[in-house]
């Protein structure tokens, strides 16, 4: 943190000056008690006083006005903000393996409703659009502000919506990438900035080559983050064994600059987009902060009156 006007910082000068005089005056009055020899009569004319209550208002008041000071020294500091046009595409397998029970009731309706989650949590800013794959991919939702329309989309996830069997990582990168660079008319010229997040549970079995979409998306400067959902234990109805698999999923993340994760349970697939979701489509910037400091020195004044009027009914 830094203050663009450091020198008002010498005010906390003063601050301490208060302390030091309000401690030396408690002393003093502790001296007067003790000359006034007549411990009985002084019971009568100077009731008990509260031992610690009546430095609660003192104590607040001082951490107000030191809050204060600090927010007139003009603080700023480094803030995540949302990026314009900052645009976030989630590719969803639906091939039969995703039927498989090992993350009850299955890995698709869990995945669906950690998307769901994953999404409700964006900023409002963000674009974000829908991406379906088995053996081919489909945009079910182009990217846009719409939350509600992601949202129906995510619902109408169901296994075989492509119509075609099989795992086409490739190709739902590939739709993807598509969807970004038509964003709007600005999007062949000025990128937006996106990124692109693969949940499957298995290796590509049809389509184009994950390695040459992977390379399309460095080339557009769009990493590729990748979840490999499942456990190796998955079986779809009929007792067929789908155990999970993720090296083509860890290839592609690592060639396109994003994070793999490996989620064998719905809390370990919310932790993974819940680190996606912390990391794409910020930048940092420097901002004014001294709203921060002065809302907590308005709070500590509004407790220093509310106790001074509670206990001695008097304002500070």
């Amino acid at each position: 943190m830094t203050w663009e006007s450091p020198e008002r910082l010498w005010l906390l000068a003063g601050v301490a000056a208060l302390v030091v005089g309000y401690l030396l005056m408690q002393k003093r009055h502790s001296r007067y008690a003790v000359r006034f020899t007549n411990l009985r009569l002084l019971d009568k004319v100077a009731p008990a006083r509260p031992a610690w209550r009546r430095h609660v208002p003192a104590g607040l008041f001082i951490a107000m006005l030191a809050l204060l000071v600090v927010g007139f020294a003009r603080p700023t500091d480094e803030v995540r903000v949302p990026r314009e046009r900052a645009t976030v595409i989630v590719a969803v397998d639906v091939s039969r393996s995703m039927l498989a029970d090992d993350v009850p009731p299955d890995r698709l309706v869990a995945a669906k409703d950690a998307a769901q989650e994953f999404v409700a949590d964006l900023p409002e800013e963000f674009n974000v659009g829908l991406v379906a794959f088995a053996g081919s991919a489909s945009v079910l939702v182009a990217p846009s502000g719409d939350r509600k329309t992601v949202a129906a989309g995510i619902d109408r996830l169901d296994e075989g919506v492509t119509g075609v069997q099989g795992t086409a990582i490739g190709e739902a990168i590939g739709s993807a990438l598509e969807s970004i660079r038509t964003l709007d008319a600005q999007a062949a010229d000025q990128p937006p900035p996106a990124r692109v997040v693969v949940l499957s549970d298995g290796a590509n079995t049809s389509g184009r080559d994950p390695a040459m979409a992977a390379t399309d998306a460095v080339e557009a400067g769009v990493p590729v983050d990748t979840i490999s959902f499942g456990t190796a234990d998955g079986r779809i109805a009929g007792g067929q064994l789908v155990p999970v698999d993720g090296e083509t999923l860890r290839a592609v993340a690592e060639q396109a600059g994003g994070g793999y994760y490996e989620a064998g349970s719905v809390d370990e697939l919310r932790e993974a987009y819940a680190d996606i979701g912390s990391s794409v489509g910020y930048r940092t910037e420097r901002q004014d902060v001294s709203a921060r400091f002065i809302g907590g020195g308005l709070v500590l004044a509004l407790l220093a009156a509310a106790a001074s009027m509670f206990w001695f009914s008097r304002l500070p």
